[in-house]
């Protein structure tokens, strides 16, 4: 910087810095709304205050009897300002000059080329430079501070409208604070709604409410304070000192909801990454859980001060979480796109949500009528981590609760059903579809009922992903009772189950026939292990998708390789002999017919419309018009 005047009165300063150049580049690529300013010179407020509680542990003098700190907003309505004031350190004209006047320090030049070529690496460099303080000249015209160092016996008033220069010039001691910083901006006209104390108290209230010193609101200059923080957050506090009424009250104050959670989590973590975490899990389930545009409640701090009300901490599937953190180490005066990037960052997002699956995973363990509360509420989403996190889908899996064949108030763990395995089932059997109910009606289970095997009904929409790509649990594969063979021939039939009074063997030409038939939509005609009641089902090839997988994909206008499905039959069936007996007697054209209305009968099982509606209707009044005729 160059000095322009050297009087003991006044000295003004010239930025050699593009001073311009960096408030645009402030507000357009480390700040991403007006309002932060005011987070900014609240923090400084509070780190002096701390700075002088340092000082004072070792120079008692520096503080006042009985005095306490304190921030103090001011609006003056009429004068168009509004003052942060704090009694903490306080700076001499040296101060002025390396910490208001770093923006001038040489290396400005190299910090704004680094940020314009990438804004990489620019968590360490912003704090250098007086970013945070100059964040006012986003809404003022002019910034005025009036500062007195601690223990000292001359006060000094700096002053500039950031376009250019600066000014350090002595302050009467009756003008200045005892001791601390007042900072004055003269708001510009589009900012004048930072006079409005409903607004203030509203910034205060979600960006500053958890710093370190109490926070009062003057509405004017002579009125009387209002205490807008008590300078104590709860999640710094002991667990011992915390009620159920102040977590309640946090929680809802967090998530917008007058419920009580579920489940509450405050832990602190120290080590490579130091913070802490208030965590809750709702009582009930958002009525916007599933919009993709909604937003996490997730509150981002460092040292108490706000950086981001909706950062990424946790993955996607556990957004109904409410969550705080706060972390001594990340940086301030940063974007929340560059604070994400960090490494640190990454370090706590793996921390907090590996404690959190823990926590959960506990209480199923612990208290599984509780934890069966939150998964009625939440356990759709939590099985989105099942296909987005396979690091962690063995605790996931573990947790999970499934409705099934033979418990449908979906309470079953994967572990009740290892348990039950029947004699000779080598697999862990599941049917995927739009919901349990329906889904148990299905005619492929019927098989499966009848030898006591248990399936798995999965109704969420990402079951059917999730169930490609498990492995299983304890050495049992999931497999689809809707794809390739069933192979449950080896588990014996319960007692009274129906057999089929003929050996597959015995169907070889029925078969061979109806595949030659259906040759143009289906890979295979069978006899099925599946079916012990219904006529006929559809099951999908051994490899790629399988039905409810492909009918997912189909209504996406994604193509499963045109994979045609196998049909089965159940030689049990009286139709299935009556096709027979209508083979044996030559009637080709009858025969085909019934081949396709057994083939469409199947697909409205399923859920789909015929493969040619007018095609099936011609099909169906023929055999109409032959049985009557008869």
């Amino acid at each position: 910087m160059t000095q322009e005047s050297t009087t003991m009165e006044s000295e003004r300063h010239v930025f050699q810095a593009d001073v311009a150049r960096l408030l645009h580049l402030m507000v357009h690529s480390i700040y991403s709304e007006r309002d932060i300013f005011l987070r900014e010179l609240i923090s400084n407020a509070a780190d002096a205050c701390e700075k002088l509680r340092y000082e004072a542990n070792s120079n008692p003098s520096l503080l006042g009897e009985g005095e306490s700190f304190a921030i103090r907003v001011i609006l003056n309505a009429e004068n168009g300002t509004l003052a942060v004031e704090d009694n903490g350190v306080g700076m001499a004209r040296e101060d002025l000059t390396t910490a208001l006047g770093t923006i001038a320090n040489s290396g400005t030049r190299v910090f704004l080329e680094k940020m314009t070529a990438s804004g990489k690496g620019a968590a360490e460099l912003i704090g250098q430079f007086g970013i945070g303080f100059y964040s006012a000249f986003m809404v003022a015209d002019r910034v005025v501070v009036e500062t007195r160092r601690a223990g000292e016996d001359v006060a000094w008033r700096w002053s500039s409208d950031g376009k250019g220069e600066f000014e350090i010039s002595p302050l009467a001691l009756e003008d200045a604070p005892r001791h601390g910083s007042r900072v004055v901006l003269h708001l510009n006209e589009d900012s004048k709604a930072y006079l409005e104390p409903g607004r203030v108290e509203s910034i205060i209230g979600e960006h500053s409410s958890a710093v370190a010193t109490p926070i009062d609101l003057l509405d004017t200059p002579t009125a009387e304070p209002r205490r807008l923080s008590e300078g104590a957050a709860l999640w710094t506090k002991p667990k011992s000192e915390i009620t159920e009424e102040q977590y309640r009250e946090f929680y809802q104050e967090l998530s917008g909801q007058f419920d009580s959670p579920a489940l509450t989590v405050h832990w602190r973590a120290e080590g490579r990454a130091e913070y802490a975490v208030l965590a809750f899990v709702p009582g009930s389930r958002p009525f916007d859980l599933f919009d993709p545009a909604r937003k996490g409640r997730t509150k981002l701090y460092s040292r108490r001060v706000l950086i981001s009300r909706d950062s990424d901490l946790l993955p996607g599937y556990l957004r109904f979480v409410r969550l705080v953190v706060d972390s001594p180490d990340l940086p301030l005066n940063v974007s929340r796109e560059m604070v994400q990037e960090s490494p640190l960052f990454a370090a706590i997002k793996k921390g907090v949500t590996n404690r959190l699956l823990q926590e959960l995973g506990k209480l199923a363990e612990m208290d599984r009528e509780k934890f069966l509360t939150i998964w009625k509420n939440f356990g759709a989403v939590i099985k989105e981590g099942l296909y987005e996190d396979p690091e962690r889908r063995d605790p996931l899996l573990k947790m999970a609760r499934f409705a099934t064949t033979t418990s449908q108030d979906g309470t079953r763990t994967l572990a009740d059903y290892v348990s039950a395995l029947r004699p000779n089932q080598t697999a862990i059997y599941y049917l995927v579809g739009e919901n349990a109910e329906r889904i148990a009606a299905s005619p492929q289970l019927e098989g499966f009922r009848a030898r006591g095997i248990e399936v798995l009904l999965l109704s969420d929409p990402v079951d059917a992903f999730w169930v490609q790509t498990a492995a299983g649990v304890d050495g049992k594969p999931f497999k689809s009772a809707t794809q390739g063979a069933a192979d449950i021939k080896t588990v014996e039939l319960l007692d009274g189950a129906k057999k089929p009074d003929e050996p597959a063997s015995a169907f070889a030409d029925l078969i061979s026939r109806a595949k030659e038939t259906l040759a143009t939509v289906v890979e295979d005609v069978r006899i099925s292990d599946r079916l012990s009641e219904s006529l006929a089902c559809l099951v999908a090839p051994e490899f790629g998708p399988d039905l409810r997988l492909q009918q997912i994909l189909a209504a996406h206008g994604q193509s499963a390789m045109d994979m045609k499905p196998v049909l089965e039959i159940n030689p049990a069936h009286p139709l299935v002999i009556s096709l027979e007996t209508l083979m044996k007697r030559s009637e080709s054209e009858l025969f085909e017919d019934a081949v396709w209305l057994i083939f469409d009968e199947a697909r409205l099982l399923d859920g789909a419309p015929p493969n040619d509606a007018s095609a099936f209707a011609a099909r169906l009044t023929r055999i109409l018009s032959k049985a009557l005729a008869t």
